[in-house]
């Protein structure tokens, strides 16, 4: 039961970590519009998550090696960016930059959007969770 419980709440954490990243690269795009040769970038969303899940399903983190028996024992998320993507612009410009800020303004709306969805859904979850312990 618990690991029901678990895994449901996984997905939707590493939905709102990739969320978040792509909030973070959408921003930069926006903030180098005028900048000559910036090549905008995205995250294939289902593609990240799917790997996200999956990868979640066969460890939670990566060990980091120990190079002297002082050390501390440690563990990282596993960051990968294989998914941040360059985006192909609708029309180019002549500095070679390929933000367009209208699409930029809408995925980030979007994106924002969507955040604010997922975190409604934890939000709902987790209340009938605790609703259903009180009884």
């Amino acid at each position: 039961m618990i690991d029901k419980l678990d895994a449901s709440l996984r997905f939707h954490q590493e939905a709102l970590n990739l969320r978040a990243r792509r909030q973070e690269v959408l921003s930069a795009n926006i903030a180098h519009a005028d900048t000559p040769n910036y090549k905008a970038r995205d995250i294939n969303f289902n593609a990240a998550l799917t790997q996200a899940v999956e990868r979640g399903r066969q460890s939670q983190s990566v060990a980091m090696a120990t190079t002297a028996t002082g050390h501390l024992a440690a563990s990282a998320g596993a960051a990968n960016d294989a998914n941040l993507l360059y985006r192909t612009p609708v029309q180019t410009s002549m500095d070679g930059n390929t933000v367009e800020m209208d699409v930029e303004r809408v995925n980030f709306a979007d994106n924002a959007m969507r955040y604010e969805m997922n975190l409604t859904v934890i939000s709902a979850k987790i209340k009938g969770m605790l609703a259903a312990m009180q009884q």
